[in-house]
């Protein structure tokens, strides 16, 4: 007769309980910031949106995005950020496909990755003021064109409280967040598929028409839609560099919450709640688009 030896299930050692239970303390701070000030806020909103002033369920707010005005903001916030999107990771990956597979030298990477992570932060209102002391109208650069070049930018149609001003000034966070994402990605590249693709015949373009970049479009379409997500949600620089000349939706939502005339909170948490879908589909794709980047790049 045989016997069927039963599985060892041994108590886990104390010591290793206590080691659970010290790396869960560990990360409560962040678990209680997370529910404090996204989730909670997040459902409040998504709550709000569809209630009226006295509580009841409706369906006003949403129907209330539709408006002309709402829709023209929605559209002007969709091409700003686009446009940084775009134009941020263009020119960030130059600059990272140049200090990664060009001839740049070494010592040059550890400064810019550590601008990089600087500048990608730097918003808001500093940032804002920041570029009127130096692209307004008598900012820095705009009277040193006009008095040492005799090139006045305003004359020539530049505007730095306008769509392209408000996009420029975008770029300076834009960029730099491409640089630190993009970098990984393209130090994944294995210098054995160039080799191949050259000793096989391909010339250096199609190399990276046929291979480099297939195997980097999901991490580049990812990034532009991170890139498009940060940009969307941006208030503070764009309230402190247009105020209310240029009608964004975080613009308006702000003037819905805390306006004197225009104050309608319901109507300012169903432009949440545009805002918390577009932002994130675009950050969901991203998450995705990185996966599949990185089972290519290990």
């Amino acid at each position: 007769m045989s016997v069927i030896s039963q599985p060892s299930t041994s108590p886990v050692p104390l010591t290793e309980r206590k080691r659970l239970s010290l790396d869960w303390l560990g990360v409560m701070p962040f678990m209680i910031f997370a529910i404090m000030f996204l989730v909670l806020p997040t459902i409040y909103l998504v709550a709000g949106a569809f209630q009226d002033a006295q509580g009841n369920l409706t369906l006003a707010n949403m129907i209330n995005l539709f408006q002309p005005s709402i829709r023209d903001a929605y559209w002007i916030s969709i091409k700003i950020s686009l446009a940084s999107a775009l134009l941020g990771a263009a020119i960030g990956f130059a600059i990272a496909a140049a200090v990664t597979l060009g001839g740049l030298p070494n010592w040059i990477r550890s400064p810019l990755m550590t601008f990089s992570g600087v500048a990608s932060n730097f918003a808001g209102v500093p940032l804002a003021y920041a570029f009127l002391f130096t692209l307004g109208r008598t900012g820095l650069v705009t009277y040193l064109l006009t008095n040492i070049f005799g090139f006045n930018l305003y004359a020539h149609g530049f505007n730095l409280l306008s769509f392209w001003g408000l996009t420029l000034t975008y770029l300076y966070f834009q960029i730099p967040l491409m640089v630190l994402i993009i970098t990984p990605a393209l130090d994944g590249l294995k210098r054995e598929w160039k080799e191949a693709a050259l000793i096989l015949g391909a010339t250096g373009p199609q190399y990276w028409r046929m291979v480099a970049f297939p195997i980097l479009w999901p991490a580049l379409l990812g990034t532009i839609l991170l890139l498009f997500a940060n940009s969307f949600g941006a208030i503070a620089t764009a309230y402190a560099l247009t105020g209310s000349s240029l009608s964004i939706v975080p613009i308006v939502l702000y003037a819905q919450i805390r306006g004197d005339v225009l104050q309608d909170p319901q109507l300012g948490y169903a432009l949440a709640f545009g805002m918390i879908v577009i932002t994130g589909v675009s950050n969901g794709i991203y998450i995705w688009m990185r996966a599949r980047s990185e089972r290519w790049l290990k």
